[in-house]
């Protein structure tokens, strides 16, 4: 099977029968993707709040019930413990390893959140002319921590976490267009241009995922980003946090327009 041809749930059973491990940036275009956190019961009201303080980086769209490892509204059935690609364990908010199944550690109190990405958008800014370097390199997109600060809630806070994409001025303002579009996939940039303004000093170190070159006549464009979540984490020091690796989503069974928000409509609200 072509990859470009996969669908969400072709992309989530190679997960769980462990044959991919990896980005999947580009994987399955058309379908949703989402970034995982699952925190124990007695921190998910507080991580709740930082998402609706925090929706640029922490769009919310579907967190479950206590115990339960399914999703039931982003893609009904799917296995929330093995359907991601690679998974990152923290305990008392230290990073302690990655693995591609998480059965082993689902306890009847954790809590799992899924909250928009930026891979969701990136179809519409390939029909729109607007090219994704890491896409043409095969690589993951690069992150950064920034020097502004996150709303807090209760125990978590932190720094945003931004993915940047180069592009050429016309392509950047096209892009704020299109991606405006999408509020739950962390919506138009947070930032054009001087990465300084933002904190960062290197583009070619990215915090998360992979560099990608900025060539003449293109600016760094920059987007709020999934990962910022692992940062607060450091912060809450739950005895027990599982997401997924900066840029192996859960790739959901909802399409991309799904997410898509008109001037002057509503989209969907976060479910449990």
């Amino acid at each position: 099977m072509e990859l470009g041809r996969e669908t969400a749930a072709d992309v989530r059973r190679r997960c769980r029968a462990g044959t991919f491990v990896g980005t999947t940036a580009g994987l399955a275009p058309g379908y949703v993707q989402a970034n995982l956190v699952v925190l124990p019961d007695r921190s998910a009201e507080d991580f709740e709040l930082f998402c609706q303080r925090n929706p640029k980086p922490c769009p919310l769209l579907e967190r479950t019930a206590p115990g339960d490892p399914v999703s039931r509204r982003l893609a009904p059935g799917a296995d929330l413990r093995s359907d991601l690609p690679l998974y990152r364990v923290y305990r008392d908010g230290s990073l302690a390893g990655e693995r591609t199944s998480i059965e082993e550690l689902w306890r009847e109190d954790l809590v799992a959140f899924l909250l928009g990405c930026s891979f969701s958008f990136e179809p519409a800014l390939l029909a729109a002319g607007v090219p994704m370097r890491h896409l043409e390199r095969g690589t993951n997109v690069a992150m950064y921590r920034t020097n502004r600060a996150c709303e807090p809630a209760g125990a978590f806070a932190g720094p945003l976490v931004v993915s940047m994409r180069p592009l050429t001025p016309a392509q950047a303002e096209r892009a704020a267009e299109v991606t405006g579009r999408y509020p739950k996939a962390h919506g138009a940039p947070v930032h054009v241009g001087e990465p300084e303004a933002l904190g960062i000093t290197d583009l070619e170190r990215p915090d998360f995922g992979d560099a990608v070159p900025v060539l003449p006549g293109e600016v760094p464009v920059f987007w709020a980003c999934g990962v910022t979540p692992q940062l607060a984490l450091a912060a809450a020091r739950p005895e027990l946090a599982i997401t997924h690796a900066p840029g192996s989503m859960f790739v959901a069974d909802w399409k991309d327009e799904e997410l898509v928000v008109q001037p002057a409509a509503r989209g969907k609200s976060p479910g449990r």
